[in-house]
């Protein structure tokens, strides 16, 4: 692989776990501010779930730019 493919490939991954932090953060206060509206349990499904997907999205982001730095390390 060339280095400036290489190159690519971290910054997309990187710019993957971006994504995903930014995603996490807006998750959360949506969440947030469902407690702040409602109080009471009602509603709260859909944010929490988005919150989970996004934080696996993170830790799959993690997890795949962790690998391509390993595999950059071996070469």
């Amino acid at each position: 692989m060339e280095h400036t493919e290489r190159k690519s490939e971290e910054a997309a991954a990187v710019e993957r776990v971006a994504n995903a932090a930014r995603e996490v953060q807006m998750a959360s206060q949506a969440l947030e501010q469902q407690f702040n509206i409602r109080p009471d349990d009602s509603g709260r499904t859909l944010p929490l779930a988005r919150l989970t997907a996004a934080i696996a999205e993170l830790q799959s982001a993690r997890d795949a730019l962790d690998a391509l730095l390993a595999r950059k390390s071996l070469h």
